[in-house]
Parts: structure tokens; sequence; C-alpha cells
């Protein structure tokens, strides 16, 4: 909302040497957002004069239009004679009224101006258009001004060049504020001056002969107010400060029908709109619109209409999208074009805030009505807005109002909120005492009845103050939120972090000290990103939490696993010359549940019970935390010391051992098969002693780094954490210290290649007993040697004891036991026997 500072003085009375800065301030402080205090003609610097053209001679034999003119600047060029000025504008005559700047004044820019010689004459001075002064875009010709003004007159003082304009940020719950109206209260509470509400009219009761309306929807059109204006002047313009007003405020003047509706919309937060009623077929009707109906908009496309969209219609179909845009069967006329529009109805009405904002969002028609009503509109300024207009349109184009007034209201039930009065001060920590509380709900314009307990009566501008906290929150933030005491809270004695947590920040610490770099992701996913991965279309991680309103219509779904968004990143960072990366990221996934529930609302005045959690967890979806790595490139670089090495599928693997490790959980590892990992290549990661799967590690699959413009070979991990600790993890703690010597052994045992090496090794773990330390797979060899379907596994066996040397007959002896277990269970041969 743009709101032009000599526009606000007129509702509040702000001290004299109050700037725009000094206003946003106060109103920053209030709790509104304003972003920026912009300076109209902070540059400009005169004489800008108004001037009559006295005669206008077109010059030939250029590639464009020249005109040579003699303008009367009265006495603003210190001799009263003519002003000789060259010109390239062709949309005005001889005695027109234009805006002239002399030589020694400076345009915005800052653009200096002096007399020069140009196409054989001498040019003293500029005639200006709306964009060289600043007022707009609009460069298609220069200001024609209405004939009433003398030459010579200060055109900066005339156009309101100087100001400052306020551009404030409002918030969903903050729907008032878009609005001088709105703007003007916060200011008169901030500053504590009287507000000239612009609302308060005096206007006629409704009656019986007004124009004709039927409201056959009233959820979604609960008020619904018509007045006309009959005789008005076709030709009539919008004043150069009506014009001004809306420039400022950043809206295009148009005519003066729909200028007059925009100033009063912007003035009262009440949008408006005027339609031709010599074009209007028969009564009003407010309607849902019907299967195959279709709609051409004032912007001139035409439109098909959902059952869901609230229309304005009459005897011959739509002519409206309520709320969002008129139709353009019924716009007003422009008399250039025409006869012009001589009669005008006036509608203000009050819609659905939902209604309105769907239809908005489906026809892709965001306007400034519809932006107004999706955030709550006044009901009770509809007839002060209509009122408003009317007199307005009588003012400027000479109509004449006519006694008839419609206003069909449904019944509004009055809200009351009960609230102790010292409820701000113990939400804040200090003390405001009961009269303060009272006169700060007042100022936001509620009735405030009761002593320790007050009956609070929001006003209907306010649909966003629902219970007592809302209030409480009014009361704080006038008073400042900088006078809020800060204290440091009490911290409870023996709180801490849960065990979960501290496995978390172990997982990413670990993580870290491996070389890998953490990133944070958006949750959103779409199928776009399920189909890079290759899914099936029957895979359960398809199964998606959709959003009802969604950031991205592409991704409208909350993630069910963790590597699109890891992937993305990956390939966001390599396309941006990172190409050795390492990246992880822990976060939580969303599995949508078998049943659904709909979540109760709890109460925000006490703690919801044990039943209301329940209900609030049941309808909400699984949400495990899961650990995901990635990885391309090097990860030991090259240098002049020789080659590095390529991350691979192993160093997926070890990144999963390394999370197994940090959560106090050990990890077997076996062959498995899912996407988007190469088949070949995909390890499952089993907690040790179970069956339990708690993810997978590998190297992805081809058509998969394809498709997400990956380079070869690269890698990922992903475990769940609330699988992996469903055990509860076992303490932490640092591997014994022996002072005694290792004793080394190998073995190499020959086994069917479909055995896996994880098999093997538990098994020579299992006969080895309590004086094996470490052991380590170190050669893995097929061929002719071993035989068909054979493969030979070489381990390095490490043997030491905490309390003694170990003899060569000891350590040979559990290497003979290890190899017997791996016999029995696996059927190995010893290589070499």
């Amino acid at each position: 909302m743009r709101v032009p500072l000599s526009w606000l003085r007129e509702y509040v009375d702000l001290p004299a040497g109050e700037t725009g800065r000094d206003v946003a301030e106060r109103l920053v402080r209030a709790g509104l957002e304003v972003e920026t205090v912009e300076q109209l003609g902070g540059d400009l610097k005169g004489p800008l004069v108004v001037g009559e053209v006295l005669s206008i001679e077109e010059l030939s034999g250029f590639k464009k239009p020249i005109r040579h003119c003699f303008v009367n600047v009265g006495d603003a060029n210190g001799t009263g004679e003519p002003q000789e000025i060259v010109c390239g504008a062709t949309n005005f005559a001889v005695g027109d009224k234009v805006v002239v700047v002399l030589p020694g004044a400076v345009l915005p820019g800052p653009f200096p101006i002096s007399a020069r010689q140009t196409y054989g004459h001498t040019s003293a001075g500029m005639i200006c258009s709306a964009r060289e002064l600043g007022m707009g875009d609009d460069h298609n010709g220069i200001i024609v001004l209405p004939p009433e003004y003398e030459p010579g007159t200060d055109a900066i003082e005339l156009l309101q060049l100087v100001d400052e304009v306020l551009d404030i940020a409002v918030t969903p719950d903050r729907g008032y504020c878009l609005s001088m109206r709105g703007v003007a209260r916060e200011a008169a509470a901030a500053y504590g001056l009287p507000l000239a509400d612009p609302a308060l009219l005096d206007v006629p009761p409704a009656n019986s002969f007004g124009y004709l309306v039927k409201v056959n929807d009233p959820a979604g059109c609960d008020r619904f107010v018509a007045r006309t204006v009959v005789g008005l002047d076709p030709n009539a313009k919008s004043p150069i400060w009506l014009q001004r007003r809306l420039q400022k405020a950043g809206i295009r003047p148009i005519s003066l029908a729909v200028d007059i509706t925009n100033y009063v919309m912007l003035e009262v937060g009440q949008p408006l709109h005027a339609y031709d009623k010599q074009r209007v077929d028969g009564p009003i009707t407010v309607r849902r619109a019907e299967q195959g109906e279709t709609l051409t908009t004032l912007d001139g496309v035409q439109r098909k209409l959902s059952p869901e969209d609230l229309l304005i219609c009459d005897n011959s179909g739509p002519i409206g999208l309520a709320g969002v845009m008129g139709g353009a069967s019924t716009e007003i006329l422009d008399p250039a074009a025409g006869p012009g529009t001589t009669e005008v109805i006036i509608e203000a009405a009050h819609f659905d805030p939902v209604a309105i904002a769907r239809g908005a969002k489906r026809h892709k028609l965001p306007s400034e009505a519809s932006k107004r009503f999706e955030r709550g509109v006044d009901p009770e300024a509809a007839r002060a807005a209509a009122q408003r207009a009317v007199d307005l349109l009588v003012l400027i184009a000479g109509g004449t109002a006519e006694a008839g007034v419609t206003d069909i209201a449904a019944p509004h039930p009055v809200r009351t909120i009960t609230i102790a009065a010292d409820l701000p001060d113990r939400v804040a920590g200090t003390e405001y005492g009961r009269e303060t509380v009272t006169r700060r709900l007042q100022e936001i314009g509620c009735s405030v009845a009761g002593a320790d307990v007050l009956e609070v009566t929001p006003p209907t501008w306010r649909p966003d103050l629902t219970d007592p906290y809302d209030l409480a929150e009014e009361v704080i933030r006038l008073e400042g939120y900088d006078n809020v005491p800060a204290r440091m809270p009490t911290v409870p004695p023996g709180k801490g972090l849960t065990e979960a947590q501290r496995t978390h920040r172990r997982v990413g610490v670990a993580l870290a000290g491996a070389g890998y770099v953490e990133v944070n992701n958006y949750p959103f996913v779409g199928g776009a990103a399920f189909d890079g991965l290759g899914l099936e279309a029957d895979d359960r991680r398809r199964r998606t939490v959709k959003l009802v309103n969604p950031l991205n219509d592409e991704e409208p779904a909350l993630r069910t696993t963790l590597l699109p968004g890891l992937l993305g990143a990956l390939r966001r960072n390599i396309g941006r010359g990172n190409t050795d990366l390492a990246v992880f990221e822990t976060g939580t996934v969303f599995l949508p549940k078998d049943e659904l529930s709909v979540a109760p609302r709890p109460a925000v005045d006490r703690r919801p019970s044990a039943e209301e959690l329940a209900a609030l967890d049941a309808a909400l979806p699984h949400q495990p935390r899961r650990v995901a790595v990635a990885l391309a490139g090097e990860r030991l670089p090259s240098g002049w010391w020789g080659t590095g090495g390529r991350a691979s599928w192993a160093d997926a693997v070890e990144a999963g051992r390394t999370v197994a490790r940090a959560a106090g959980v050990e990890l077997t590892v076996r062959q498995g098969q899912l996407a988007p990992w190469h088949p070949g290549r995909c390890a499952e990661l089993v907690v040790a002693g179970t069956d339990r799967v708690v993810g997978h590690a590998g190297e992805l699959h081809p058509r998969v780094v394809k498709a997400l413009g990956l380079p070869e070979r690269t890698s990922a991990m992903e475990i769940d954490l609330d699988l992996l600790t469903e055990d509860g993890a076992e303490r932490v703690s640092g591997p014994s210290v022996s002072a005694f010597p290792v004793a080394t052994q190998d073995v190499a045992l020959i086994v069917d290649t479909a055995v896996p090496a994880a098999q093997v090794e538990a098994a020579l773990k299992a006969g080895a007993g309590e004086l094996l330390e470490d052991i380590r797979l170190f050669d893995v060899f097929t061929g002719e040697q071993v035989g068909e379907g054979k493969k030979s596994l070489a381990y390095a066996l490490r043997f030491r004891a905490t309390d003694r040397t170990l003899t060569a007959d000891e350590a040979s002896g559990a290497r003979e036991a290890a190899v017997a277990e791996a016999v029995a269970r696996t059927g190995a041969v010893l290589r070499g026997a």
C-alpha cells in the first residue's frame, strides 16, 4: 500500500515538522512493515509553470514531427514575452494549457534545463510530459491542463509534485491497512491524535425504490449496496488532485467514474464497481456460475467459468466476476469512442474472502479489489463508500443522485471477546494497567466494558481479532515492542537435549568430520522428481502428502525421501564449477498414513489435553528423520603426489557406517536392489543381528544420472535414523588401548560368488573369539585359479590380548577357529589347502 504523506495528513493532523521517515518509524514501532519512503520531487527545482500555447509552426524535413511553438508563461520568465520552445509532441493545439519548464530549472533525474539551439530555432525551455515530471510512465504526449488555470501559475504546487510516499507491506491479517482510513487509524494511535474517519458520512437509509438486486448466494455475498447517479457529463475529466493521488498510490487514471471508484477504494478500503446503467439488462443478480458459462472481462479476455465462481449477472448473463473484475459488456464508455456514459450504477458489496481468493487464483487474475477482499473488508463500510462515490460523481460530473438506495445485508452476529484486564501484563511481563489496556483497545475501534474482566467487541474491520491473545497483542504493539523488558527465562533443572537430539548432532558432526558439507533443502517435491529417480508407478515413495496451497504448482507435495533435494543441490553446485563434492542433509520426510483424519482446532487459552494431542498427532503424517549423502568427482584430490581417488559406491557405504557408528549401532552390509541405485552396485544397510533394513547406499543408476544431469558414478546413501536407533543406541565409547603387541594373521577363503562377504566376515568374528581386535577385507579375486562360480576373499585378522603378549600358538589357534566357523557356516574352503 502506497501512502502519500500529504493525503495522510488529511485524516490525521500530524505535527508540521514530521517527515515521511518520522512517520514510518512510528508505524514500524506499531507493527506495520514500512519498506521504503519515496521522496517525490526531491531534486525538482523551478521555475515550472502553466503555459498557454499561442502559436504552432510545423517544421518539415525531419524524420519525426517537430513543432516550433510560442507559449505564454505570464511573468514567470521575467519579461512577460511569449516563450519560444521546440517540441516533438503532437497531442496539443493552439489555446491549450500545458506545463512549461523554463531555463534554470531542474527536472527529476536530475535533468537541468537551459536554452539551446535545435532544429534551426532557439528552444528556451521545454513542454513537459508526465514521465518527465516523475508523475508516471506515460510518455506518449505532454500534459494538457484544464483551461481554467492562468498562465504563469506555479505547476509544482498545482500538480503536487513534491511529496513523500510510504510503501507499506501489508500482511494478510492487516487487510484494513490497504486503505488510507486504516493507515490513518494506525498513525493516529501511534501519535495519540484524533482520527478524521472518512467513512463517517450521512447515508440515507435503504428504501424500496432502489435498483433491484437479488442475492441468490448469501454465503458468498452477505452485503450488497447499489446506488444510481444520472445526468452525468460524459466528457467530465478527473480533476488534477484526484489523478495525482491515484498516481502517487500507484494506480493509473483511466476515466472519471473508474477513477472515483479507485479513489474511494484507496480512501475507505471498500472496493467498488461502476456499471453503465444503460447497458445493464434488468435486475442485478449475485449467484454462482453455471456449467459452460463464459465471461469477457474488462481486460478483453474471454474466461471459462467454474461452478465455484461467484458472479454478478443481469438478464443477459454474467456481467462481472464478483470481487475480481467487471465484465466488458457493462463497462463505462469512453466519450472518445461514442456517446459516453451518462448514468452509472455504483456497486459496493461484501464477498466471501475464500471465494474471491480462489476465483482470482483460478483465473490468474489478481486485482486491487481481490487483494482487499481476500484479506477481509469491513462490511459496514459499503454504505459509506457508495455514498462517497455518489457525492464525488455529483460534485465533479454534475450528475444527480437518485433517491433509491439498495442495501441487502445478511445478519451478522456480534463477536464479543472476554479478556482479563491484566492479560497483556502477563503476556508481556510488564505492567500496563487497566486504563491503558482499555484506551488502546478503544483506539483500534473496539467497544470495551467491564473492570477486572473486560467484555470487548472488535470492530467490523478487524476480522483477525478472535481471541483474548489477539487483543493482548494489540495492546503490546501499540505500547511498543521496544518497551517490553528483556528477561532471560529460568531454565528448569534436569532439562537438556533428548537422546534423539544428541544422536542427530553426533551424526552431523561425524559426517562433517568425514569431509561432507551440510545442505538444507526445501521439503517440497513434484512428480518430475520421482520420474527423475526412476521410481515405478506403484513405488510407495510416490504416495505423498499434498499441500492445499503450495508455493509452487510444480512441487505440490511434501518429500518422502531426501534424495531429490540433495541431488538437486549437487547438480546446482556442479553447474557452478564445484566438480568434487560430498554433501549431506538431515531432515524429516512425510509419509501419509493409511487412515486419514481431520485435526481438531485446540483452544489457545490452555494447554491441549492428552486426548487433543493424540488426535492432532493422529492427523499428521508419519515424519521419520533421515540422513542422506551424495558424492561426485574426486574423493581424494589429485596433485603432484599422484592421482587421487574418485568417489564410488564404497564411499557411500562407508558414510552409512559412519552414521551408524555415531549412533552407537553396528551395521551389516549386504547386496540390495532399489531405485534409484544401480542394481549391481546397491547395498542394503541392515542393523547387525536383525533383518531390519534401515537404508541403502551405492552408485546411482546410469539412467538416473543422465536424467538429473549428474556426473558419471555419482553415489548416494540414505538412512532412516529413527529406524536405526529403534532398539536404543548403546553409549558411544572409545576403543580400549592395550600395551601389548598385536599378532596379525591373514586368511584367504574360497566361497560361492553368491555368498556375501559380510556373512563370511561375521563367521570369522564369531569363531575368532575375544582375542580378535580387528578384521579387514583387503582382496577379492575371481578367475580360473579359484574356479567358475567362486571367489576368493582375503582377510587380515589382528589379535591382541589386554593382559599379556600372545604366543604364536594362541594366534594360530584363534585363526584356525575362525576358519573352522567360516567353513561350517558358509561352506568356505581355505585357499591353498
